[in-house]
């Protein structure tokens, strides 16, 4: 079966460090768009980062820049988002998705068509 499993999820202090990590199985993604969204309580669900299949290139929601970095693994199967400094409006639920539609940059959730389950990341004050 077609998956995509992030791990890395957790609690942490208003300026700590979290990297998330995203891990595909039952087919290769390694062609593809890889991102990452989240979703805070009552809010809708928000572009964070995403990463061309090669790894070459890289976008960012406004939110999140110079603060988180999008990397693929070297099979490129992989995906890690590292999270520095964060801060309590990071808390969300964070999930990976994979684009294998078409590339170029994809910021909206409907250009994603493979999604995971989703890992918590709490930042307290």
């Amino acid at each position: 079966q077609e998956q995509l499993v992030e791990s890395g999820g957790g609690l942490v202090q208003a300026g700590g460090s979290l990297k998330l990590s995203c891990a595909a199985s039952g087919r290769t993604f390694r062609h593809y768009v890889m991102g990452w969204f989240r979703q805070a309580p009552g809010k809708e669900r928000e572009f964070v980062a995403a990463i061309s299949w090669s790894g070459g290139s890289t976008y960012y929601g406004d939110s999140v820049k110079g603060r988180f970095t999008i990397s693929r693994g070297n099979a490129k199967n992989t995906v890690d988002l590292s999270m520095n400094n964060l801060k309590p409006d990071d808390t969300a639920v964070y999930y990976c998705a994979a684009n294998t539609q078409y590339a170029g940059p994809s910021y909206e959730i409907s250009e994603y068509d493979y999604w995971g389950q989703g890992t918590q990341v709490t930042v307290s004050s």
